[in-house]
């Protein structure tokens, strides 16, 4: 199974930090994010890595040479859906996504890779404790999610946080099948709204990734969940820094240091 990592922008709410660095290089335990995401994927077999970069892609060249890179150059005037599909042609066989500035332990990992799902959401259900200090990003910010019977009803920053089953931690896997489905919505929203609004997008190419999951859930596709109760850290801005630097420890992916 291959692991598509969008990590193309510069990430300007965790300034300075990114002032010149990509945002996956900031430091949590002498570690970048990056590297934490790759523990996770290795601890399961997970080798494959397709880096989809833009701001400073250069120097993830040069730190990362294994990895595949794809190479999002309008990163400043797209978003990350646009972004996921510099990799389309990767898409052809199962695969997991992620976010580059998350922290995440390995169990998620391997149960979302060993699901039956063809399209599977990681979602931390103890996502509100995280946010009782997290003044600069608030609930209303989360990628929120509804359940029933199994399947994600519903995946919105909107929904009410009493309402939410957990936050989507931005990991999710595709089987290839999943994958075709994806690919399918995709071509047919961009052809009916390309330089247009959508949804909530300004224009079609600003929209987020969970833009294109709700509009695939109204279009009755059917998206399971793998919960994960905490193991799990969103690094957006300075504070959410200094709180995974604060929390985060080498037992999340139980090895010791």
């Amino acid at each position: 199974m291959r692991v598509i990592v969008i990590a193309a922008g510069r990430g300007r709410r965790l300034m300075p930090t990114t002032a010149d660095a990509p945002k996956c290089f900031a430091e949590v335990e002498g570690q970048r994010l990056l590297d934490w995401a790759l523990e996770a994927f290795r601890a399961n077999g997970l080798n494959d890595i397709c880096f989809i970069g833009g701001y400073q892609i250069d120097k993830v060249r040069a730190e990362y040479p294994q990895f595949t890179f794809r190479h999002n150059v309008d990163w400043e005037h797209n978003n990350i859906l646009l972004s996921l599909f510099h990799a389309e042609d990767l898409m052809d066989e199962p695969f997991l996504c992620c976010y580059s500035d998350v922290l995440f332990n390995a169990d998620i990992i391997a149960r979302l890779a060993a699901s039956p799902g063809d399209i599977v959401l990681g979602v931390d259900t103890e996502w509100l404790t995280r946010y009782e200090h997290r003044t600069e990003h608030p609930p209303d910010d989360a990628e929120k999610v509804t359940v029933a019977n199994g399947c994600v009803t519903r995946v919105h920053r909107q929904i009410p946080p009493e309402e939410a089953h957990g936050e989507y931690i931005g990991v999710a896997k595709f089987s290839a099948a999943g994958a075709a489905r994806l690919r399918q919505h995709f071509h047919r929203c961009r052809e009916q709204f390309a330089g247009k609004p959508w949804r909530e997008a300004a224009v079609f190419e600003k929209a987020y990734k969970i833009l294109l999951f709700q509009d695939m859930i109204e279009a009755d596709e059917r998206f399971t969940h793998v919960d994960t109760p905490g193991g799990y850290i969103e690094v957006d801005t300075q504070q959410d820094f200094e709180y995974a630097r604060r929390t985060w420890t080498a037992k999340h992916l139980g090895k010791k240091r």
